[in-house]
């Protein structure tokens, strides 16, 4: 037995060569600090890996992303593919080392020839089957293969964690704001509805024609249909929340205005160095793919050299199964030699593996340039929409102020109803856009969590 260990550690000290190319991250092509200039917001001096608790302070929407995190089927479905990644990683990493199997075997013979009570043998030991010995390092490099491919996994699964914080949080917030225009909706009808009523009045009198009737029905049937699309809306956005949850959500975790849900919403710091992007879990995921990639060069390379295996039996032999452990040492070496003399399936897929990796080269630059577009794109939004709500909330106060105006002069015959109508309708327009806007700045600091690629200590502490 001692021969056949000192036979595997010879073969492991004989897997010495690797054929793959040094690996050297390729340059990600992009500037070196995000733009700055009058459509950005001023960047902190030091980048800061934003956690999700820290940037949603509200405990309704963390209550909800945490039971997404724990319940979310997809994400459940990415996490175990991770361990199937890493499963066949293990299993990969088993083909380096030699496979060792205890083995017992007696014969027994008799006949005329033999004795009166027959002839018996026995023989125990360890057998070792057909082990390679990684001369080129092929089985080395298809582990490390096997391993970069389950760190690009688990950072896929990372990625798929950080979108999954963003899109329950932006569900919520699009309720809230789907909430907010369904409630405008019915103050409108509402309003509308007490014009209506007075203008009938009115014109029951023959104080103002039918045309100003009509007109006023007008205000009232578009806020009526809209209550109907505001409440199919938020019907569907609620079915949307319990789709990330991945079950009910009670009334209580419901978003309330979405005026409320600004000083609650955090802005997360991008910093000035972009170099923060490298880190991203998709960037990762990608050059994670690309080290696969080199390392696949390396067992291709080697399949066009000689392969060494070796078959081996150490033991001990004996006439009687009670002596065994008594008995004579024997053991066997086999080494088998395969060298390859015209193999161009090798050669092709030798040239196939650097396709392979120069693709992976591109798919990881281009991760770089995309997530420095998606910061560069929401720093941009983030520096000029606060010129855009204070905008559209003097233009929302001045349609209001219009629309008294209007009222009173037609209340005092001065003006037909058409300019009331015009402007009930402009304050509509106005005040729905100031909702949107609001929205659309709460959603971009989301977005730029995501751009940045959350923080690590997310991913660890929210594992199930």
């Amino acid at each position: 037995m001692k021969n056949l260990l000192l036979i595997a550690v010879s073969a492991a000290a004989l897997s010495g060569c690797n054929l793959a190319p040094v690996y050297n991250r390729p340059d990600p092509t992009i500037a070196s600090a995000f733009p700055t200039g009058a459509a950005y917001a001023p960047a902190s001096e030091a980048a800061l890996r934003a956690s999700w608790r820290g940037l949603l302070s509200d405990a309704r929407l963390q209550t909800l992303v945490e039971r997404a995190v724990a319940e979310n089927r997809g994400l459940r479905q990415s996490l175990a593919q991770v361990e199937g990644a890493r499963a066949l990683y293990r299993g990969q990493r088993a083909a380096q080392l030699p496979t060792l199997s205890a083995g017992l075997t007696s014969t027994f013979s008799g006949g005329a020839a033999a004795s009166t009570q027959g002839d018996e043998s026995h023989q125990g030991g360890l057998n070792l089957s057909s082990f390679e010995i990684d001369l080129f390092g092929r089985l080395r490099n298809e582990t490390t293969s096997a391993f970069e491919s389950y760190l690009a996994t688990e950072a896929g699964a990372r990625s798929a964690h950080v979108a999954l914080v963003a899109e329950t949080a932006s569900a919520w917030l699009t309720l809230a704001a789907d909430q907010d225009l369904l409630a405008l909706a019915q103050e409108t009808e509402a309003s509308a509805q007490r014009s209506l009523d007075l203008t009938q009045t009115l014109n029951a009198r023959r104080l103002v024609s039918r045309l100003d009737v009509v007109s006023a029905e007008q205000v009232v049937q578009q806020a009526r249909a809209d209550v109907a699309d505001y409440t199919r809306q938020v019907a569907q956005d609620r079915n949307a929340l319990v789709l990330l949850v991945g079950g009910p959500v009670e009334d209580a975790l419901l978003p309330p205005t979405l005026a409320a849900l600004d000083p609650v919403i955090g802005l997360p710091p991008a910093g000035l160095s972009s170099s923060i992007l490298l880190d991203r879990p998709d960037v990762l995921q990608a050059e994670h793919q690309l080290r696969g990639a080199n390392a696949d060069i390396g067992a291709a390379r080697a399949a066009l050299f000689p392969s060494l295996s070796l078959t081996a039996l150490a033991g001990v032999i004996s006439p009687s199964l009670s002596d065994l452990f008594d008995g004579e040492d024997t053991w066997s070496v086999s080494p088998s030699v395969t060298a390859p003399i015209f193999t161009p399936g090798a050669r092709a897929n030798v040239a196939y593996s650097q396709a392979q990796r120069d693709a992976a080269v591109a798919s990881y630059q281009l991760a770089v340039q995309t997530a420095f577009r998606e910061v560069a794109d929401a720093l941009a939004r983030e520096g000029t929409i606060g010129a855009q709500r204070t905008a559209q909330t003097a233009q929302a106060d001045a349609a209001a102020e219009a629309l008294r105006l209007s009222e009173a002069r037609y209340r005092a015959g001065i003006d037909d109803y058409l300019s009331t109508l015009t402007a009930q309708r402009s304050l509509y327009a106005a005040r729905q856009a100031q909702s949107g806007i609001l929205l659309e700045a709460l959603l971009n600091r989301i977005t730029l969590y995501q751009a940045l690629g959350g923080a690590p200590d997310d991913w660890a502490r929210d594992l199930p």
